[in-house]
């Protein structure tokens, strides 16, 4: 994993230390985060198969379900097994190398993961408010694109974070209170002058979740206020339905998102082993339920899923 060059530090590994101050419960405390990832690992492979075999749903809508159940899978897999391992075999070291890929794989998933939502609330926006126009503005070729679009500006964006901090002289204490490679974490272990990582991670914060969020709520305030429009009962009801699925799985991605990320900065009364558990959590919850919300919101999905469990 050792991508990035490192050329001021004198020591070539990082101690990655879990959750300090419950040392004593990480077999515990793995329990649950193993079964949360394996459970989002089996929902995800589930909607992508399901998807895959199924002519009927090769639809925009489920090809960015598709995107959203890939990155889902993406997000834990680049922490847990690292993390599974400092639980149960107290491996605790990572090359700063391999330390800089994990933290460019993250960031870069988490970035595309936010395009996803960005383009299903972009999806509903156009088929709720101009229905007649759906199947010629958004083709699956148009959202194929969009995710190619989403992962260039993801790779883009992050990719100075690594190429700073590689240039970067570490401290002789290599210890890291987390269980992954988080950049405000990675970047407490520089002694050099840290203004232009901590400002560019700053103006990242903005410019791309605080962004993103200001996109999504517009759509969502236009559908709102399309719905409200709407004279028929029934269609109201079925219009609301469609959105209620999309603005939970958002909801429960930039909630803890921005309050993990905010009280991480500049919060410092808040106990560190509540900052690490709600960075862990923040990473296995949604990919674990996001399929499960998925599943039984969308009837079309839902059926799908069903045939192939009887089946087998």
């Amino acid at each position: 994993m050792a991508v990035f060059n490192i050329t001021h530090s004198n020591l070539s590994t990082f101690i990655l230390m879990g959750i300090p101050g419950l040392e004593t419960a990480h077999v515990w405390i793995s329990i649950p985060f193993s079964m949360f990832y394996i459970i989002g690992l089996l929902g995800n492979f589930t909607v992508l198969f399901v998807v895959y075999k199924e002519q009927t749903l090769h639809k925009p809508m489920y090809l960015l379900i598709c995107m959203l159940a890939l990155t889902d899978i993406a997000t834990p897999t680049f922490v847990m097994p690292n993390a599974l391992c400092i639980f149960w075999f107290n491996l605790k070291g990572i090359t700063v190398g391999g330390c800089l890929t994990q933290m460019f794989f993250l960031h870069t998933v988490s970035v595309m993961h936010s395009a996803v939502l960005v383009t299903m609330a972009f999806d509903r926006y156009v088929a709720i408010c101009n229905p007649l126009r759906y199947t010629i503005v958004l083709t699956n070729t148009r959202i194929a694109k969009l995710g190619l679009l989403g992962l260039i500006r993801a790779v883009l964006f992050i990719m100075p974070l690594p190429l700073l901090l590689s240039q970067q002289p570490f401290c002789a204490n290599h210890i890291i209170p987390y269980t992954q490679c988080e950049h405000m974490a990675v970047v407490k272990m520089v002694c050099g002058d840290i203004t232009v990582n901590r400002t560019y991670g700053l103006v990242l914060f903005f410019v791309v979740n605080m962004s993103d969020l200001t996109l999504v709520a517009l759509s969502y305030g236009l559908i709102m206020r399309a719905i409200l429009r709407l004279s028929s009962k029934k269609a109201h009801q079925k219009a609301l339905n469609t959105c209620t699925v999309h603005i939970c799985v958002m909801l429960m991605y930039y909630t803890p998102g921005l309050f993990s990320n905010l009280t991480n900065r500049f919060s410092q009364s808040i106990a560190p082993y509540i900052h690490i558990i709600l960075a862990d959590l923040y990473l296995l919850i949604p990919p674990m339920l996001n399929p499960i919300i998925y599943g039984v919101k969308s009837k079309d999905l839902r059926d799908k899923v069903g045939k192939y469990i009887c089946r087998k």
